[in-house]
């Protein structure tokens, strides 16, 4: 199917996108769940508990579109706060404390694969996910700390890889829970006025390009009191090749003509042009000694009665879009009335515009 409406978002629209979303990012990792863990190290038996992560920050990062798939989110030198609760066991020797961990250099790529369902709603998931840590580093705090700084190495060794097996957790639930549950209730209809709606569901799957992503729209607009189908079919729309703007819009004649159409059914297109509507500057009044001289009948029929006129149009007008440019030929039929003394309309002549 032929989109009627299209969006492309270049790499600098996605720029931008992603100095809107980091935040967000960053408040989701910083709500991370780690696991507590234990284990030993000779006669030392310790444990960790009550992990919590009161900061994650992410100063360098990037999205960018990857061909036949979606989005990539690349992720650099981020770092993190850690703080928790241990115990350990030497022999009859027991001790507890608190702990704080600087994880610093943290690396991530997130694939996101995009499509669509069958109600033209976008769909997202994750195709990938890889984290690395170069760096964590442990402060022991309280009675006995002297014991894990014995092995601290170890620690930090398991703390890195339970954090690099947790951050690709919680972004695959995080994406899975809240961002997919946000985009099924997207909605892919909107009303423009009381009597007319617009449809710009996804016709097709966001298409991504090394420079781009590409959204086909239905882009139909459609009468609220009654929706009918449209008689013919969205012509082939195709974009620029420039990218150097963040969003670019296209339009096929299908946008405006499915416009015209809805507007015709509705009874939107009649207008009224009565003597209230003349300017006082004009010098001159609605009625029908404005027309005598080109219609004589009317001084002797409705001597010096008002008028108005109703303009509406028999079809729905249609707009052309080719290479030669834009056509727009609509047909308007001008109905003049005179305002007989008890209110009553008589016509009186119909003009037909093309």
């Amino acid at each position: 199917t032929n989109p009627g409406f299209v969006v492309r978002i270049t790499q600098a629209g996605l720029d931008y996108a992603q100095q809107q979303g980091i935040a967000i990012l960053e408040k989701e990792l910083a709500q991370l769940k780690l696991p507590d863990f234990s284990g030993k190290s000779g006669k030392v038996h310790y444990s960790f508990s009550s992990l919590r992560i009161p900061s994650f920050r992410l100063p360098y990062s990037r999205i960018t579109p990857i061909p036949n798939v979606g989005l990539q989110v690349s992720i650099s030198n981020a770092f993190a706060e850690l703080d928790g609760d241990w115990r350990v066991k030497f022999l009859f020797i027991k001790g507890h404390g608190s702990f704080n961990v600087k994880v610093q250099n943290v690396n991530m790529k997130i694939i996101l694969r995009l499509g669509t369902d069958t109600s033209g709603r976008p769909t997202i998931s994750t195709s990938g996910c890889t984290a690395t840590i170069s760096n964590v580093r442990v402060r022991f705090s309280g009675k006995l700390a002297w014991l894990y700084n014995l092995f601290h190495r170890i620690i930090e060794r398991k703390l890195r890889k339970a954090l690099e097996s947790k951050v690709c957790d919680n972004v695959a639930k995080s994406v899975h829970n809240e961002l997919q549950k946000q985009v099924r209730t997207l909605p892919v209809t909107a009303r423009i006025d009381d009597k007319i709606g617009i449809d710009y569901s996804l016709v097709a799957p966001p298409r991504a390009t090394p420079k781009s992503l590409d959204l086909d729209l239905k882009g139909e607009f459609y009468s609220l009191a009654h929706r009918s189908p449209v008689p013919f079919s969205p012509l082939p729309l195709a974009f620029p090749s420039d990218h150097e703007r963040m969003v670019y819009f296209g339009a096929s004649s299908y946008f405006f003509n499915t416009a015209g159409i809805a507007y015709h059914e509705a009874g939107a297109l009649v207008f009224e042009i009565t003597e209230a509507m003349i300017p006082k500057e004009a010098g001159f009044s609605l009625d029908t000694s404005l027309f005598s001289a080109f219609i004589p009948q009317l001084e002797e029929m409705y001597p010096n009665m008002p008028m108005k006129f109703r303009v509406s149009t028999p079809t729905a007008p249609f707009l052309t879009i080719g290479e030669g440019g834009i056509s727009f030929q609509p047909i308007v039929d001008v109905q003049a009335y005179a305002i007989l003394p008890n209110s009553r309309l008589a016509p009186l002549f119909l003009l037909s515009l093309v």
